[in-house]
């Protein structure tokens, strides 16, 4: 069997839809639908039902999927057992800055130590930006803050954000709350205003960064209020009680999107490192198998994106 074709039908299968996997193999539509007719011609039989609203997968494409995934993971083995792959894997993993200065130092000893050969290219950005270059097949993994459901996205828990301030200040030190936020645009400035507005708290927006390091200057220096989980709270700075005055933020969800047809244990072994470390935090609440599976969704997204 061709694995260029077994690799079109994993990644199809994975995304469930055509457009989706072209754009994670960097091929048109056309050439995805193509590679899956020639599939379909060696097996004598349909692998996919395609309707206007979905791609499934027939009993026969059921069937066959395992072994796909087994002998696509068996061509990644023995090109590496001839050196082929001397390099090393390279996985393009995309996360926040806070995240990343959250589970990375936990995550990469660790995995290191089994995989000393992967090389490892980290991009730090907002989530919905994120999610788009994985979404166009320029970073295999994504560990987000979600802000719409999709395809590839696996929710591994929700997280409860909070109003954070200088350890010597207070909201009741300000008539209009100064607030240090993420540019237009960003969910977490969309929602922490949206909250303030509900509770009819004057505000006004004092300092704007897309780096966290410039949210958390003036937070620090007691010039503004921001929203952070509690994970990402800076030095010098401390969580505002509830009896403060300001308003709840609830909870946001994070999720973890994979790359389809990847298969290698190598970045299998990472992408389970890091659901693991992510959900053995004591701030995020893990979903049921349900709402894993993107059946239920949960609570609304609301806060930043940490």
């Amino acid at each position: 069997m061709d694995t260029d074709l077994l690799r079109a039908f994993v990644t199809v299968a994975e995304c469930e839809g055509f457009s989706a996997a072209g754009k994670v193999l960097h091929r048109t539509q056309s050439a995805i639908s193509l590679q899956i007719k020639r599939l379909e011609d060696q097996m004598g039989q349909g692998l996919f039902e395609r309707t206007s609203r979905s791609v499934m997968l027939t009993a026969p494409g059921e069937r066959l999927l395992p072994y796909a995934r087994h002998m696509l993971k068996l061509e990644d083995e023995a090109k590496q057992a001839l050196g082929e792959l001397s390099q090393g894997e390279l996985i393009r993993f995309g996360t926040s800055e806070e995240q990343a200065a959250t589970y990375l130092p936990r995550l990469l000893p660790r995995y290191a130590r089994r995989f000393p050969d992967t090389r490892l290219e980290v991009h730090c950005g907002i989530s919905a930006s994120l999610v788009e270059q994985f979404q166009e097949g320029l970073l295999d993994v994504v560990l987000s803050i979600r802000h719409a459901p999709t395809q590839s996205g696996h929710l591994l828990g929700w997280e409860p954000m909070v109003w954070v301030v200088a350890e010597d200040c207070s909201p009741h030190d300000w008539a209009s709350l100064p607030l240090a936020l993420n540019p237009e645009g960003c969910i977490f400035r969309a929602h922490a205003l949206s909250a303030l507005g509900r509770a009819e708290r004057r505000w006004h927006l004092g300092y704007m960064s897309q780096s966290p390091t410039g949210i958390n200057l003036p937070v620090q220096a007691g010039l503004a209020v921001t929203v952070k989980t509690r994970r990402s709270v800076p030095p010098g700075c401390r969580i505002v009680d509830e009896a403060e005055g300001l308003p709840p933020l609830g909870q946001v969800e994070i999720e973890l999107h994979r790359r389809p047809g990847h298969i290698s244990d190598a970045f299998a072994a990472f992408c389970d490192e890091l659901e693991a470390i992510v959900t053995e935090n004591d701030d995020v609440a893990a979903p049921t198998p349900t709402q894993a599976n993107g059946d239920l969704l949960g609570p609304p997204t609301t806060g930043p994106d940490a």
